[in-house]
This record gives C-alpha cells, structure tokens and sequence, in this order.
C-alpha cells in the first residue's frame, strides 16, 4: 500500500493540472514527451507481445520498473512480474482492471502471454475483460495458446473465453507504426443487439457512449483492387475534410474484418427521404437549405491542393444535423484522374442507374471540372422547390437521358407570389449543357445570400429554425 501511495503522488506531480481520463490513464506518448528519462520510445515492451503483432519487440532481459508511470503502466508491469499482491493492491486503490495501453493491451493480455497462472485468475476474479482485443485483433487467450501457456489457455477457455479465428483485410499493415491515425477498434462499436450488419448500408451503432452512423464494406470489394483503391482513396479524402456543412468522419477499421467507415450520426435522415414524404420546401427554406449546401460544396472544391469534386451530388448524400444544419457527405467514393490542370475524369465509368442528378459530362465518360456539382445543384434546387424529381414520376433512368442525352429540362410549375427574382434564373444557369456559363460556388453563395436577404426583408421571415423539417 505505501508503495501505491507513492506512487500516486508520484503520477500527481509529475501531471498535476492535466487530466488522466477514464481510469487515471495518461498516454505513454504525451509522457515520453514530459519524462527525458523515457527517450524516444513510444511503447514500452513488457515481455512477451502480442500474438499477432507483425512486429513483436524483444523487451529488456532484466525488467525493472521505470519512475513517474502512471496507474496502467504499473499495472501491466506487475502482471508482466506475475505480482498478483501487488497487482490487487493497485484494484483494490481503484484502477480500472480492463485500463490499457496505446497498443490496446491489457493486464489480462500480459499475464496470459507471460504464463503467470495467479494473475490470470486475480483479473478474472475482478472482472477482466475476457475477449479483449488489442489493436491487431490478439484476445488473451490467443496469446495464451501462441506462446504455449497450456494451463492459463485452459484456464481462459474454462471461463468461457473465445478462440477467434484471425483474418488479414486487404489493407493489414506489416508494421504496427503504419496502422493509419484514424484506425479504430471495432470493438468499440456497439450495435444494436439483433440488428443484422448489412453490407454497403449505413446503420446506427455506439462508439465510446455517441451514437455514429457506420457504413460496411461488401465482401465481394476485399478480391477487387479497384474497390480497395476507391476505399482507400475514400479515407484519404474523408480524414482531411473539415466543414459545419460537411458530415464529419470518426474513423474507420482497416485491419479487421469486416473494413468499415464510422461518421457522425444525423437522426433525421436525409433531404431526399424528405421531399419524397413532404413535397416542396417553402421558398426560406429552400433557400435556407440550398446555402448549406454550397457553403459545404464550395469548401470542397477549395481544398488544396486538389480540389474535392463530389461527381454524385444528389438529396441522399445530404444530411440534417440537430441543429437543422444540412451536411454533404458521399464524396470520394467516385474516382477521378487529373487529364489537364483543370480537367477530370472518371477512373472507372459508373453506373448509369441513379444518375438523375449527374452533369451530362459524367454521364457520358467525358472530361469535366467543378462545374458537374453546379449543375447537380441545380437539380436539387429545383426539386426543393418543386417538390418533385426531374420530370417524375418518370424513372431515373429515363430522365436522366432526357436531360443528358436529349438536352432536355425540367418545366417549372411552382407559381408561388414568394419565389424571389432571380432564383429561376440561377438555377438555368446551374444546369446550363456549357460548363463553363455554369457559376461557381462561391457566386452561388453571394447570390443566394442576396436573394434570401431581400426576401427576408420583403416578408418579414425570421432565421429561426428550432426543428428540422418542420
């Protein structure tokens, strides 16, 4: 007990004034950075490591306890001695018995690798986390039985613990360093029980006590190089993005099975889901809408030093947050490639089905720029306005060909008093076959700024929005 008072106050000086998080962890990184005396090791090997580490460490061969760890740190050191005394000592002070490490490792993982048949059965005895999984999907029973500890496998097993079967994905890395930042365990992810995990769909699960939106990859893309590239380039674009218009991504698994992409939750669905119930938006709502999503459009294609051209812009790749605040999401998974400094194309064509809302350049495999998004903006505009698709009830298909094929627009049947001047013009100008009459975003936004502005004044509408979609 006095050496666990020590070193309380110890871990209290050397962090007075930061805070150690759920179960008084602080991070070894943040530490080595305070403590000279830790040099520039980012981890520290215990012993053994992890069963499925690519690249296991071989630890000191006299282990002695560093000064100034904190309370996980001494932990997983005393189960690596096989201290079960002083390991309960520290349960007994209140440290968390599932507290782990940055690779994801606990007390439980250490004592299983080392053998140390009294530790496993004291952690077992406060609650361990049986199944626990470090960052490369190791449980302790899998490092019991790599490292042929037969009684504490027994032991694991006995108590029910699982043997999991271990699968590389198409993105495994060989080295631990290489594990992407926005990497997550999958085990976080709490969905809801009996819910059945669909492929390609997003569904609702919990990550650390939030509610996010998860979104999984089909197993037919794990065999298809052109599909882990498009994921991958997916990520790269999602994890730099940063916009009040733009839904915000959490992270994503890439070394477990099965890959998925974790972004924030929106409650209320999309804006398509929307108009198919509701029909038209009143003209301050329209308007209200169609700036969030040039202002989320616009920083996309303001990015550097290549911009983001979302080439799939259409009401399901648009969200409402809480706040009644639409978001844009769906971008990157179109590849394109740079043909001139300004000029696009498509990777791979795409399918023509859903494609009502494409710029006829896209539909047909063409060069393009930015403007494709314009001209899928005015689409929507009009369908916020109209409260109906394109020349519906016909199929998307069908339109879509009629637009870009045939050249053809839809009419415009809203003969509303409120429809300011101008709007009907931005969106011809929008959906104009000449890319380059098409106006940019961030015209876009000045002028719908305008047009709002003047007919909130002339009507006397009020910039209140308490709940979405009323």
């Amino acid at each position: 007990m006095e050496v666990v008072a020590k070193l309380k106050r110890e871990v209290s000086r050397q962090f007075s004034g930061r805070s150690l998080g759920k179960s008084g962890r602080f991070s070894l990184r943040r530490q080595a950075s305070l403590d000279p005396r830790l040099g520039n090791a980012s981890r520290f090997a215990f012993g053994r490591q992890s069963s499925l580490d690519p690249n296991r460490r071989s630890p000191a061969k006299e282990l002695t306890v560093p000064e100034n760890l904190d309370f996980t740190m001494q932990l997983l050191f005393m189960a690596c001695r096989g201290d079960a005394k002083g390991l309960e000592n520290l349960l007994k002070e209140g440290v968390d018995v599932n507290s782990i490490d940055l690779d994801g490792r606990t007390a439980l993982h250490i004592g299983a690798c080392e053998g140390h048949v009294d530790v496993v059965r004291l952690l077992l005895s406060w609650k361990a986390n049986i199944d626990a999984r470090d960052r490369w999907g190791s449980t302790p029973v899998l490092d019991a039985k790599h490292y042929g500890n037969v009684e504490v496998f027994n032991l694991l097993r006995a108590r029910g613990a699982k043997v999991p079967k271990t699968r590389k994905t198409p993105m495994t890395v060989s080295h631990p360093q290489d594990v992407p930042e926005y990497e997550l365990n999958p085990f976080e992810l709490e969905f809801r029980r009996g819910d059945e995990l669909l492929e390609g769909t997003h569904q609702v699960a919990k990550w650390n006590g939030t509610k996010v939106s998860v979104k999984i990859l089909g197993k037919e893309s794990y065999s298809n190089p052109d599909n882990i590239n498009a994921f991958k380039h997916e990520l790269t674009l999602l994890q730099k993005v940063r916009h009040p218009n733009v839904v915000q991504f959490v992270g994503a698994v890439t070394q477990n099975i099965p890959m998925m992409t974790v972004s924030e939750y929106h409650p209320f669905g999309d804006l398509g889901s929307h108009l198919q119930k509701k029909g038209r938006l009143k003209i301050h709502k329209a308007l209200r809408y169609a700036l969030d999503i040039a202002r989320g459009i616009n920083y996309l294609h303001e990015c550097k030093p290549d911009p983001i051209i979302h080439c799939d812009l259409k009401p399901k790749n648009i969200l409402l947050d809480n706040g009644g605040r639409l978001k844009v999401e769906g971008f990157g998974l179109i590849e394109i490639v740079r043909v001139l400094p300004d000029k696009f194309k498509l990777t791979h064509p795409v399918a023509r089905i859903d494609s009502l809302y494409m710029a006829p350049e896209v539909y047909k495999n063409e060069l393009f720029d930015r403007d494709v998004d314009a001209f899928s903006f005015g689409l929507i505009l009009y369908e916020m306005i109209e409260g109906a698709p394109a020349f519906h009830p016909k199929a998307p298909e069908d339109a879509a060909k009629m637009i870009c094929l045939e050249g053809m627009r839809p009419p415009f049947k809203n003969k509303s008093k409120n429809c300011p001047p101008g709007l009907k013009e931005l969106i011809e100008e929008c959906w104009h076959p000449q890319p380059t009459v098409r106006p940019t975003f961030s015209e876009i936004i000045l002028r719908l700024d305008k047009l709002y502005a003047n007919c909130a004044k002339k009507n006397g509408w009020k910039d209140n929005f308490k709940l979405p979609w009323k």
